[in-house]
């Protein structure tokens, strides 16, 4: 089972960066969690630049979306809201409508920041972005707040309770994937 796991922050020192590569470090056997690093790539939204031929870096996430199996975002909150960067690429990603490689992909939604919140609104807000694209969000999440207190010096994140969260995620999105294999084997 392939996840491609999408961080929605640009930034070289990105904490939902890290913590996606820690949530890969302990994916279950058989669940590979593909990092995307593209997002700084998309270009803004133009509806006059969604062609036939849309430009080579949507070209590339469409395509990930598309082999993914499902999604895995991790979100940090700018304003009390999901970052630019990360609604421009849905927004790529959801077009065109009929084709939209969206269409009922199960996508699960974790987020950090370093607040006392831990992303909780950037989250309720790309479970809806997500949701009206398509995908099928599932209901687990993980908000993990004053993130820079719960890495430790070597990026790793403490143990805690946060390991079992984690694993909750990973059962939720990959229980939806299973869902949707026996749904198209049946169909």
């Amino acid at each position: 089972m392939r996840i491609l796991a999408i961080p929605g922050s640009v930034r070289r020192g990105s904490h939902n960066a890290r913590l996606l590569r820690h949530v890969a470090e302990r994916a279950p056997e058989g669940v590979e969690v593909e990092l995307w690093d593209g997002l700084k790539s998309i270009p803004p939204y133009d509806e006059d630049d969604d062609t036939e031929f849309p430009p080579r870096p949507v070209v590339e996430l469409r395509e990930a979306i598309a082999q993914a199996d499902g999604l895995l975002f991790a979100t940090p909150e700018y304003n009390g809201s999901v970052p630019g960067v990360l609604k421009n690429a849905i927004d790529w990603a959801s077009r065109p409508r009929a084709t939209t490689p969206l269409q009922n992909k199960p996508a699960a939604v974790i987020g950090a920041s370093t607040g006392a919140f831990g992303a909780v609104w950037a989250q309720t807000e790309l479970r809806k972005v997500l949701s009206t694209a398509g995908a099928r969000v599932v209901d687990a999440g993980l908000p993990l707040a004053k993130v820079h207190e719960v890495f430790d010096e070597f990026g790793d994140l403490r143990p805690g309770e946060h390991d079992q969260q984690i694993e909750v995620v990973l059962a939720a999105l990959t229980g939806a994937v299973d869902a949707r294999r026996e749904l198209a084997a049946a169909a």
